[in-house]
């Protein structure tokens, strides 16, 4: 019962930091090409130098908030006796984290598509860093949440497919 708890829990938000970045890689793209193939012209609005900064700003902010807010979840499983409660408030934490990876994605694609500035590809490109990085695995959630080694072997074999 637990094993299929941890499982549809893992499953879930596996699906969707996968679909989160499906969708991020390719609109990212499309601009990055679109500014650097030079031959199409859109006429989009001039962003006024505040507006760069603003996004900028914003963006580097949520890139900071979603790793500080993430750990301070994970510290909340410490005092969780359960294997389950401790895997669902990793999971939340999880999905809230990469809804910011991928906010802060659409913002430096609005801010590269309105700006052509190289920072926001810069931006983009630690964003993806963090994508990598923070994708959930066995590993990560033992190392992270430090369970004990039976409790570590319960998150592995949740992990593997059915």
């Amino acid at each position: 019962m637990e094993l299929q708890q941890i499982r549809q829990i893992y499953r879930s938000t596996e699906r969707l930091t996968v679909l989160l970045l499906v969708l991020a890689l390719p609109v990212f793209g499309l601009v990055y090409l679109y500014q650097t193939s030079g031959t199409l012209d859109w006429n989009l609005p001039e962003l006024p130098a505040f507006g760069l900064w603003i996004l900028v700003g914003v963006s580097s902010a949520i890139l900071i908030a979603q790793y500080v807010v993430f750990h301070n979840k994970i510290k909340l499983t410490f005092a969780e006796s359960a294997l389950v409660g401790k895997v669902k408030i990793y999971c939340d934490a999880t999905k809230n984290r990469f809804l910011y990876l991928f906010g802060v994605s659409i913002l430096t694609s609005i801010g590269l598509l309105l700006t052509q500035n190289p920072l926001f590809t810069l931006i983009f490109a630690v964003t993806m860093v963090f994508f990598s990085l923070a994708k959930p695995s066995p590993d990560r959630m033992a190392r992270l949440m430090k369970l004990k080694k039976e409790d570590r072997e319960l998150i592995r074999e949740a992990s593997r497919p059915e």
